[in-house]
C-alpha cells in the first residue's frame, strides 16, 4: 500500500518546483493522491479491511488541508496541481 521509491521519485521529477525540491506543496499533494489512489484500489478488494478506511479518510484529509492552504496562498499555483492530478475544485 506503500508508494515505490521508484513511483515516488518520478512524481517528485514531475511536480518539483526546482532541483532541491522535495517537499513543496504540489509535490505533496501529489504523494497524498498517489497514496489514496493506491488505498482505495487495496479497499475495493479488501472492503472490510476498517484500520486502512481510517488511514484513507487521514489522507484525504491532509489533502484536502493541503489544497486549502495552497488555495489561500497561491491560487494560480492550486489551480494547476488540481488540473495536472484531474481533482474536483470544492475546496
Amino acid at each position: 500500500m506503500s508508494i515505490s521509491a521508484e513511483t515516488k521519485k518520478e512524481i517528485i521529477a514531475k511536480h518539483k518546483a526546482s532541483n532541491n525540491d522535495t517537499g513543496s506543496a504540489e509535490v505533496q499533494i501529489a504523494l497524498f493522491t498517489e497514496r489514496i489512489a493506491n488505498l482505495t484500489d487495496h479497499l475495493k478488494t479488501h472492503r472490510k479491511d476498517f484500520h486502512s478506511t481510517r488511514g484513507l479518510m487521514i489522507l484525504v484529509g491532509k489533502r484536502r488541508q493541503m489544497l486549502a492552504y495552497l488555495k489561500n496562498k497561491d491560487e494560480k499555483r492550486f489551480l494547476a496541481i488540481v488540473e495536472q492530478l484531474g481533482l474536483k475544485k470544492k475546496i
